[in-house]
């Protein structure tokens, strides 16, 4: 101990300590300051005299040094590093404790060594908050230039079912989690779940979509999952990668997926559970970093009691659950979507197709069983068989004519009526208004969607001919 003190009180050992920009202290084993240069003293803001003798444990108590490292290094008899405070500044200091021990193993004193990272600090805050900013912005950009290449089809609208639609699906394309988006057949689930990939960060990755309910069920498995060579007899000699590997680094949309056979859920739970799947026909598992977003208009929770559908499966799909409001639901928006593709198909076709108000307000009478897609086929029919520029009344389908009207009423049934001999009635009635409405049976057919020929012989066996 007495040599320390002698080089602590040699002048050229003074000076050089004292040049140093970096903070040094030296106290004793039991923490008494023997020493501090003018940089720990200036980091601080009090004289070197102020520290001189005293005790390590009285100047973290007065937050002098908070917390003090040459305590925790005498608490833990070993070198220790942490960030330390002082009060009075928003200064950071990392220090660093050294214990200097003799040979029987006691520490005889300790150096502190004080390096002041505050701008460190502060350059690492900013270069964080305008990555964040940056982020943001990015965010943004992608959703505008998105809006500005899908136009406003299916997110157009000022109804408080749209606007919370899509306010959530801003929200979880950002997340990684799965989605399930259920709602009635025909309200654009595809294309929300092409939106959310498009607003993620894996939209430079691929968006592969599959419909569970239009592939066979024997070729479905080997479509999702892929097959190794040699798997079954017609099948590629090198094998082939399923939808799944294809998806890899981007987004697999399973469309459908109430109608995907039982005895392939159980392999789809893994995948979801542990990112590996199975080729058939294959002994090696294969991996794929894949988010899942899948659709259904089924009431799945039905289907799992009906045993149609694994409630495993079903909990693990339901992590991020969006419902796709109907049109029935968004009434209000109904205006701007007909607008909208009235001019996308009079485009498309090259007319310069109107529609009248009256025309228009059926159109939102109407209960759209359909959704969008019903009102985007409906629209582009009408541009293109409307006698007139103006589409009016007289030119939509006769159940959107009269909505007070209704082809069948519940009342109009006889009692014990079989269902072939109502619906020949239901039949019988759309073809006679058709027929009347149009006076010719081309115009008629036409308009009903069938062929000439065939309204002929409804119009015999209905005893409808003039």
């Amino acid at each position: 101990m007495k040599k320390v003190q002698e080089i602590l009180e040699h002048p050229v050992f003074i000076k050089i300590l004292n040049a140093l920009s970096d903070g040094v202290l030296v106290a004793d084993g039991k923490g008494i300051v023997l020493w501090l240069n003018q940089a720990c003293a200036n980091f601080t803001g009090n004289p070197i005299s102020f520290f001189i003798g005293k005790d390590v444990y009285l100047l973290e108590e007065m937050g002098v040094f908070n917390p003090s490292v040459t305590k925790m290094v005498i608490e833990k008899q070993a070198a220790v590093s942490t960030v330390q405070t002082t009060t009075g500044k928003d200064s950071r200091f990392i220090v660093s404790g050294y214990p200097i021990k003799n040979e029987a193993g006691e520490i005889d004193c300790i150096i502190a060594q004080t390096k002041d990272i505050t701008e460190i600090v502060k350059t690492t805050n900013e270069l964080e908050e305008t990555q964040s900013l940056l982020k943001r912005y990015s965010e943004q950009i992608m959703r505008m230039n998105y809006e500005k290449q899908i136009g406003s089809y299916y997110f157009s609208g000022q109804s408080p079912a749209y606007l919370s639609l899509l306010q959530t699906i801003d929200k979880i394309a950002l997340a990684e989690s799965t989605v399930l988006l259920t709602g009635e057949t025909g309200v654009g689930k595809n294309v929300i779940a092409q939106r959310i990939h498009d607003l993620s960060e894996r939209n430079h990755g691929s968006f592969v979509e599959i419909n569970c309910g239009a592939i066979p069920e024997s070729l479905i498995e080997s479509e999702l999952f892929g097959y190794a060579k040699g798997a079954f007899t017609g099948a590629n000699k090198t094998g082939k990668a399923g939808l799944i590997k294809t998806a890899d680094g981007g987004t697999l949309f399973l469309d459908e997926i109430g109608e995907l056979p039982v005895h392939l859920q159980a392999k789809l739970l893994q995948f979801l559970q542990q990112k590996m799947f199975l080729p058939v026909g294959s002994t090696e598992y294969q991996t794929a970093n894949v988010r899942v977003i899948a659709a259904t208009n089924l009431d799945l929770q039905e289907e799992v009691k009906k045993g149609n559908f694994r409630s495993d499966l079903f909990y693990r799909l339901n992590v991020l659950p969006v419902h796709v409001p109907s049109l029935r639901e968004r009434k209000e928006d109904i205006v701007g979507l007909v607008y909208f593709n009235l001019e996308k198909y009079n485009n498309k076709h090259q007319r310069q197709c109107r529609i009248s108000a009256d025309a228009v307000e059926r159109l939102q009478e109407y209960d759209w069983p359909g959704n969008i897609r019903e009102l985007e086929n409906l629209i582009e029919r009408l541009v293109i068989i409307a006698p007139e520029n103006e589409i009016q009344v007289k030119d939509l389908p006769l159940n959107m004519r009269d909505p007070e009207d209704p082809v069948l009423n519940i009342a109009d049934i006889n009692e014990g009526e079989s269902l072939t001999e109502i619906l020949e009635s239901v039949e019988k009635n759309i073809i006679a208004k058709a027929y009347a409405r149009y006076k010719t049976t081309r115009k008629a057919a036409e308009e009903l969607g069938i062929t000439q020929s065939l309204l002929m012989r409804r119009l015999k066996k209905y005893n409808l001919t003039r």
